[in-house]
């Protein structure tokens, strides 16, 4: 068989380096960095994948030096770039300049880059440590303006190394650079087929719940849809119970969403119950965005439990099921020498535990938000509700900011364009850079040309200054004058606030729809700052964006006359001060704000 296998050395795109060569019709796999050579023959290729340790501390993650004498071709990425100078005689070092971003690389001839433009390459960085010389035999074949050894090669043993990082959509070519390693070098061909993966799932169901029964929570949105509807078609009628837990914190006509399910499986086969009451009762007061993720997934499981026994169910009998997906797990920080960027609901410390004793099932843990879609469509589900816009586990409640107490806008100490003006708004949004979290400023700025403008800017600047890494465009003002006069005033999550983003959410995607953008947008959440000329005076931010993973992601170019008439909706809103547009991609900021 033609296989590849992944070493995860932690970084949040090595299941992505997996689904890319997927993608090229060849079989790949993931495995711990750590694993013995031994495990690896009858691998066509290894590719280790980056992280956020650095190689050159004594506990960061190593391979079994061992796979160098394989025989196999490997190809190292980021920190397997470094690891693999490191291991074989190179030197590496602490950069003197952190690269976060878009680089300009110079490439000489070398297999990885067979066919592709002799011009330089807009390629993603994302690293501190460099390759300082290469290892013996080496030679170096690509270079930007900050890392003298961005790609180097030895031909004769077919190990290669790049430190930037080909699987995100912003490196141009990447799959190409993937294509020319699996099949130019590693000799694979095409024989594997995505589409065959209903029956392995509904098998691999079948396997793990055995003779017990699957108690599964579902939210409307796409995954746990998708996941109950395996495990429905896996097992049957009688062996799987939907719970849908109406939190308060839903989208306006996400209940109607489970209404396909209920004529499919039947209205005995799903479970609703009101417990808004028991979310915001224990969210009141809490602003820290990590606090409500915990205690909405804590809540989530305590509404299970009760649940369960109400309805006079015996543990032993049954599974819990989940529609947990891949990048919930890496982004929780649940892949070994992965660090957290945020924690899913589903993965907060009592499900890690029952995870840990056997009693649960997640048939799509391995897989992406457009693989989900697929596995959908296979299964026979509406358009409609495989192709509905993802929406987080918690709902808008991590939707709706919060703050402990009042602090006004301040100008930036950074350049700004000529007829630029920028205010920072004291809020922490949360990213992702160089692998790890950050929980930086976000950035309001107005006068550019348009969106595409901002969002080159917004490139540039989170690059250069970690502490920020968001910017938006104040796309409304009320009275015109920009951000100057607003402050941050002390909010918490109440019904009120969530009814007001809700009808903003609602009334974005009526717009969208309007405009016949909904399918050409992957997500778009509308979000809300405590952000005023006085207390109560809120902003909704729009965070449009595009992406195949949910990995990666590019801020979604709406058309300005689109842009005016959400602005110009939204700010007839009562409460509502101003409209900012997120005009940053994924990374350096994450697709939600907190």
């Amino acid at each position: 068989m033609n296989q590849i296998v992944v070493l995860n050395a932690g970084g949040q795109y090595c299941h992505l380096i997996a689904r890319r060569i997927r993608e090229l019709g060849v079989h790949a796999v993931v495995a711990d960095i750590n694993r013995p050579a031994a495990n690896f023959h009858g691998a066509r290729g290894i590719i280790i994948s980056g992280g956020p340790a650095s190689v050159t501390e004594p506990t960061s993650p190593a391979v079994d030096p061992r796979i160098y004498a394989l025989g196999v071709p490997i190809l190292g990425i980021c920190y397997g770039h470094q690891l693999i100078a490191k291991d074989l005689a190179g030197r590496v070092a602490r950069g003197v300049v952190k690269e976060y971003g878009h680089s300009s690389l110079h490439h000489d001839e070398s297999p990885l880059f067979r066919g592709l433009p002799s011009r330089d390459l807009t390629v993603w960085m994302s690293h501190g440590d460099t390759v300082v010389d290469v290892p013996p035999g080496f030679a170096i074949v690509g270079e930007t303006g900050d890392c003298k050894i961005a790609a180097m090669q030895h031909l004769e043993r077919a190990v290669f190394g790049l430190q930037f990082h080909p699987e995100v959509v912003h490196t141009e070519f990447g799959t190409e650079i993937y294509r020319n390693f699996v099949f130019g070098v590693c000799g694979c061909t095409s024989d594997w087929d995505p589409r065959a993966r209903v029956e392995q799932v509904m098998e691999a169901i079948r396997a793990r719940a055995a003779s017990r029964k699957v108690f599964f929570l579902i939210s409307g949105g796409v995954d746990s849809t998708v996941a109950f509807y395996c495990c429905y078609r896996a097992l049957g009628p009688g062996r799987v119970l939907g719970l849908y837990v109406d939190t308060g914190f839903m989208r306006e006509g996400d209940a109607e969403a489970i209404e396909h399910l209920i004529r499919e499986a039947g209205r005995e086969a799903i479970h609703v119950a009101d417990r808004s009451g028991d979310f915001f009762g224990r969210l009141a007061g809490v602003t820290d965005p990590e606090r409500k993720r915990a205690i909405i997934g804590d809540t989530f499981l305590t509404v299970q439990e009760e649940e369960f026994a109400r309805l006079g169910l015996r543990d032993e009998e049954w599974l819990l099921g989940q529609g947990t997906i891949y990048p919930d797990t890496i982004e929780s920080g649940g892949a070994r020498h992965s660090a957290k960027i945020k924690t899913h609901h589903n993965r907060v410390e009592r499900i890690q535990a029952l995870i840990e004793q056997g009693r649960v099932l997640e048939p799509l843990v391995d897989f992406y938000k457009d693989e989900v879609r697929v596995l959908g469509e296979q299964l026979g589900l509406p358009h409609e509700v495989v192709w509905r816009h993802p929406f987080p586990g918690p709902g808008l409640a991590v939707r709706c900011l919060g703050a402990e107490r009042e602090a006004p806008v301040e100008r930036p100490a950074i350049a700004l364009p000529d007829g630029g003006a920028g205010w920072v708004v004291p809020v922490r949004t949360v990213g992702v850079q160089g692998d790890e979290r950050s929980y930086s400023q976000l950035l309001a700025v107005e006068g550019f040309a348009d969106a595409g403008a901002a969002g080159a800017f917004a490139r540039r600047i989170t690059n250069a200054h970690r502490a920020i890494n968001r910017v938006a465009l104040v796309a409304y003002r009320r009275g015109g004058r920009g951000l100057a006069a607003l402050s941050i005033h002390p909010a918490t999550l109440t019904r009120e606030r969530i009814a007001l983003l809700r009808e903003a959410d609602d009334l974005v995607t009526r717009i969208v729809r309007k405009h016949g953008l909904y399918d050409a947008i992957w997500q778009f959440p509308v979000a809300m700052l405590p952000l005023g000329s006085a207390p109560g005076r809120e902003t909704i931010v729009l965070r449009p964006v595009n992406s195949r993973d949910g990995m990666t992601a590019d801020f979604a170019v709406l058309p300005p006359a689109v842009v005016d008439e959400l602005a110009t909706s939204l700010a007839a809103l009562p409460p509502v001060d101003a409209v900012l547009y997120d005009v940053t991609n994924k990374p350096p900021a994450t697709i939600e704000l907190e």
